[in-house]
């Protein structure tokens, strides 16, 4: 999919907004969990819309038959990765807990379900934090002819790095929590995307990954 470069440039303001609303937006409660989630999937979205008219829904296929097994599969990888460095890296760096998870705790039971719920839009707007950067990034390393597999090794690089340094503020700045451990993930869920041509794939399966872990929380208690 070939796009200009200063459209792109367009997509990575679009998705800066976005992710402003996501980090800095004064709305409390499960309301502003579900507003700031809204605006960080469909400010970039719309943007990206915009930029590419009719070419921006290439990156939401029509759901096939192995979609679900493909996101399941990435899922149960993830899932594995995170909790593996978890263990591995502990005695290394004090991780810091997803805060969400202890928001999560003093919750009530139908409040959790609202904000299980707004991971849907929010972790469809991380996907694309991830996928058009790493799109961008494709788009302008084509023109150095270099080998398709080192244009998108390059990309996907910089897109998880891209990816871990804004999940910084989320974990009290700790590079190795966010570096390794985050971008060890993003890694898989990028995967994800590269082997199907989905954003529904990967977003399905960054959805069970964060489901099934802060579940896990809330469980736990």
């Amino acid at each position: 999919m070939r796009v200009s470069g200063g459209r792109w440039w367009l997509v990575m303001l679009g998705l800066a907004v976005g992710f402003a609303v996501l980090v800095a937006l004064p709305v409390p409660g499960v309301p502003g969990i579900w507003v700031r989630a809204l605006g960080f999937v469909a400010i970039p979205l719309a943007v990206y819309a915009r930029a590419v008219p009719g070419r921006w829904r290439v990156i939401f296929p029509r759901p096939r038959a192995l979609d679900p097994v493909w996101a399941l599969g990435f899922a149960m990888v993830g899932v594995l990765v995170l909790l593996g460095l978890g263990i591995l890296l502990a005695g290394a760096a004090d991780f810091s807990p997803n805060p969400l998870g202890g928001e999560l705790l003093g919750m009530t039971p139908a409040e959790r379900v609202l904000t299980f719920l707004a991971l849907v839009p929010q972790l469809l707007g991380e996907e694309l934090l991830a996928v058009l950067p790493f799109l961008a990034l494709l788009s302008w390393l084509g023109r150095l002819r270099l080998s398709a597999g080192a244009a998108v090794a390059l990309a996907g690089l910089g897109a998880v790095l891209l990816f871990s340094a804004a999940h910084l503020p989320t974990y009290d700045w700790n590079l190795l929590q966010c570096f390794v451990v985050v971008g060890a993930a993003r890694v898989v869920l990028l995967a994800a995307y590269v082997t199907t041509g989905s954003v529904w794939v990967s977003a399905a399966a960054h959805l069970l990954v964060d489901w099934s872990l802060l579940g896990l929380i809330v469980a736990v208690g």
